[in-house]
């Protein structure tokens, strides 16, 4: 019977941190001492785990990318603000927490700072002192519209001549998105900009958007309109929405976690939007954010019930789904399993893109590869038709392809 010999591992750790030194030396210097070229590896035992750091405990955390979506009309930009204003003064937020006071960016491609933004926060408490708009870009004498693409670098050195800040709400994200924002690879290349912006100044940041028309019932998080990208980069996902009320309660506003890769995925909490007259400045009447109860449950649970006053009809997204197919149509013909798949990506179901396909009398043909998708004459000419005729067209065209004549809704043809 052989005897095991116990490891000496005070000598173990030593040869692992020499050999460690060594490669980590041969590594990162070339011959004149510079780093070289090439991909950077980093290895894991170089590493010391670290905690989330929040901003608001499993809400907002320091360093990562968000996302608030909702139908229109839910106050997104108002509940942004409110998290702006509870910043600048250090206030509490809706569970009772105390945020610390911080600096605060904003960059808005919809509202006036001067007429709407900046009264929404005074009328929430905000110091304006820590509140910064993103407003342009001087080149050469002349201010720019801002371009993320074109002036993240020179945004961060604004940021860090500010320093402590804590929060950058971009409204709406898809402003940050210079390219297709149905396409998942451009989306994510071009929010990268934003999320290395938070991770480098220790800021969380917030993005703006809106539901997809025709998605109710769906998974908040795939609602998110444009490419499912925008919800996969962010770390917390949160919707906003108005409920139906139970056993005849008044309608309510939920603010609820759709997603988190952080923290907890659920739980919410009520709120509503008044008015005020702010008193320094007569006449000036603005939104302001009033908290509510917790609420508990899944995102999908809470939102689960039709969603009152929802405009999102089935003939609007049908209309959307055929604006999203005649862009992809335009330049030519495109395969069926990738529009299908673009379809899903921007929010549209298969089966209103089925139904916008026949409404279009976008012609299907099979080739070795597939089967292949294009706009016929009489297609794009149904793009000038008034929306009175294209909405009483709409059942006639059900179930038809093109010129294939009446087709079963499961072919591969579809």
């Amino acid at each position: 019977m052989s005897v095991v010999t116990k490891p000496n591992w005070q000598k173990l750790d030593a040869d692992r941190a020499k050999v460690l030194a060594a490669a980590n030396a041969k590594a990162t210097l070339s011959v004149n001492g510079e780093a070289p070229d090439g991909v950077v590896l980093t290895c894991a035992a170089t590493l010391t785990p670290e905690p989330v750091s929040w901003l608001w405990e499993g809400w907002l955390a320091l360093g990562k990318f968000h996302i608030l979506a909702g139908a229109p009309g839910q106050g997104k930009t108002t509940l942004a603000l409110a998290v702006m204003a509870l910043i600048t003064t250090g206030g509490r937020w809706p569970d009772g927490s105390r945020c610390p006071a911080g600096n605060v960016l904003m960059w808005s491609g919809e509202d006036d700072p001067g007429d709407t933004l900046l009264p929404r926060l005074i009328a929430m408490g905000a110091d304006p002192a820590r509140v910064f708009f993103v407003t342009g870009t001087r080149m050469a004498g002349e201010v720019c519209p801002f371009d993320p693409a074109r002036d993240m670098a020179h945004l961060m050195a604004q940021a860090e001549a500010i320093g402590n800040v804590r929060l950058l709400v971009v409204d709406p994200v898809v402003s940050a998105v210079a390219g297709d924002s149905h396409k998942n690879t451009e989306v994510r290349r071009e929010l990268q900009p934003l999320v290395d912006l938070g991770a480098n100044l220790g800021a969380a940041v917030l993005g703006i958007s809106h539901f997809s028309k025709g998605s109710a019932g769906r998974d908040p998080t795939e609602r998110v309109v444009g490419s499912m990208a925008f919800g996969a980069v962010a770390r917390v996902v949160m919707a906003a929405a108005k409920v139906k009320g139970q056993d005849g309660e008044d309608d309510r506003r939920i603010l609820v976690r759709s997603k988190s890769n952080i923290g907890p995925d659920d739980g919410g909490f009520e709120y509503g939007i008044d008015q005020a007259e702010l008193d320094a400045y007569p006449g000036v009447v603005a939104s302001r954010i009033v908290w509510g109860k917790p609420v508990d449950g899944t995102a999908r649970e809470l939102l689960g019930e039709a969603e009152a006053n929802e405009d999102d009809d089935e003939l609007t997204a049908l209309d959307d789904a055929c604006e999203f197919l005649r862009s992809e149509l335009d330049r030519g013909p495109k395969p069926a399993k990738y529009l299908l798949g673009e379809g899903r990506q921007a929010g549209h179901s298969e089966r209103t893109i089925k139904r916008a396909k026949a409404k279009l009398g976008i012609d299907s043909r099979k080739e070795s590869s597939g089967w292949l998708w294009s706009m016929t004459a009489d297609g794009a000419a149904k793009k000038a038709k008034d929306a009175k005729e294209a909405k009483e067209s709409t059942f006639k065209n059900l179930g038809t392809v093109g010129t294939l004549g009446t087709v079963d809704g499961e072919s591969e043809a579809f």
